[in-house]
């Protein structure tokens, strides 16, 4: 949980002054953001974090118990600073710079502290964690997940702590890097360190682009299936997304656990009358050995601000699992849900319509399989 502090000039900036813009106060934080969306996706997700006892703290906690979201695995702790992070915008809403404190979720949010949850953990359909917290709490909550067959999402966060993934890659059922963040973690579980990525200038050809993409990012993709991971959703911005995963792949622990809501319900409904027949993979059925690579595009949109759009697809992706739903549908719930993120100033919008989510769903497809090969 983090206060996100967000200033956007009104005119271009410069360099060693200050120029006239807007500052706003806004709830952050990569898990709380992906709860908060889920919540407002009628997903019940449980928190665990830390705050302090102080003007962000109170901020945090009063937004959450006035959405009715449970705060008993949040930990309020006395002198103590409070999770924030700056960040500077350009006036298109692209970040240009931030700065992270999160001291307090390393040192406060231990192992102790998680395994207070270890029942909740365990019978939960999925856990989700993300990368601020510190080596040992993320193995003290895979192992947990790991004892109890709990799927386990990774949320890289940033590429300097893509790495945490290294001692627990084993754990992990998918996770949701952006292209830089996918190298860095190939990287930091390859001994060679082999892995790159280069960005394509100025292309204008989504098919040229989406080709330049698979090319580069493919190598580390293969890499870190074949080092136990089960599904990657690789995040391009405008580009859409990556599905990397084998054929067989079903990543939720049982599917009796996934209770459909009335927003799932609705939901499913109206994409089962936008979808004609066939139009999704089925990636569950048994006996085949292929690694397949899709591709979903993101669907255009008018830009206020980025920052909650990856948060607001994986919140899509999860609350749509937990919902009954298959991968290719979470998934393209998920771009809709990212679509509905940059075009509002918060992090997460106010709320979603599922005839909106549902007509956004339709546009992500028809789903393109660019890579299908037999493991032997």
């Amino acid at each position: 949980m983090v206060l996100d502090i967000h200033a956007k000039p009104s005119v271009a900036p410069h360099p060693g002054t200050t120029v006239p813009g807007m500052v706003k106060y806004i709830g952050g934080g990569v898990a709380r953001n992906i709860a908060e969306c889920m919540a407002k996706l009628g997903t019940r997700p449980l928190m665990i974090s830390v705050v302090g006892n102080d003007m962000a703290g109170d901020f945090l906690l009063k937004y959450w118990r006035s959405a009715q979201l449970c705060t008993d695995g949040i930990l309020q702790v006395h002198d103590v600073t409070t999770p924030v992070v700056s960040n500077v915008f350009d006036g298109s809403g692209e970040l240009i710079a931030g700065i992270a404190s999160v001291q307090a979720v390393e040192t406060f949010l231990t192992p102790s502290w998680i395994y207070q949850f270890s029942c909740l953990i365990s019978t939960a359909p999925l856990l989700m964690l993300d990368a601020n917290l510190s080596p040992q709490s993320l193995e003290a909550a895979c192992k947990i997940a790991y004892e109890s067959g709990v799927p386990v999402l990774f949320e890289p966060v940033s590429v300097v702590k893509s790495s945490r993934i290294a001692p627990i890659a084993q754990h992990i059922t998918c996770t949701s890097p952006n292209e830089i963040e996918l190298v860095a973690m190939a990287n930091a579980l390859s001994t060679q360190g082999k892995y790159n990525f280069i960005k394509l200038e100025q292309c204008n050809n989504k098919t040229e682009a989406v080709d330049h993409l698979f090319k580069m990012l493919s190598p580390a993709m293969f890499f870190l299936l074949e080092k136990g991971i089960k599904l990657l959703l690789v995040t391009l911005g405008s580009n859409g997304v990556f599905i990397c995963c084998k054929e067989h792949i079903n990543i939720m622990k049982d599917q009796q656990m996934c209770r459909m809501t009335p927003f799932s319900t609705q939901l499913l409904k109206k994409l089962e009358g936008c979808f004609p027949p066939g139009t999704f993979v089925n990636l569950s059925r048994e006996g085949s050995s292929r690694t397949c690579v899709f591709h979903l595009p993101a669907t255009s949109a008018s830009v206020i601000s980025l920052t909650g759009a990856g948060d607001c697809l994986v919140g899509g992706v999860l609350s749509s699992l937990c919902g009954g739903l298959d991968i290719m549908q979470s998934v393209a719930v998920g771009i809709a849900t990212a679509k509905a993120s940059v075009e509002s100033e918060a992090n997460i919008p106010a709320n979603f319509s599922t005839a909106s989510i549902a007509g956004l769903s339709h546009k992500s497809l028809p789903v393109s399989l660019l890579h299908g090969r037999a493991i032997s």
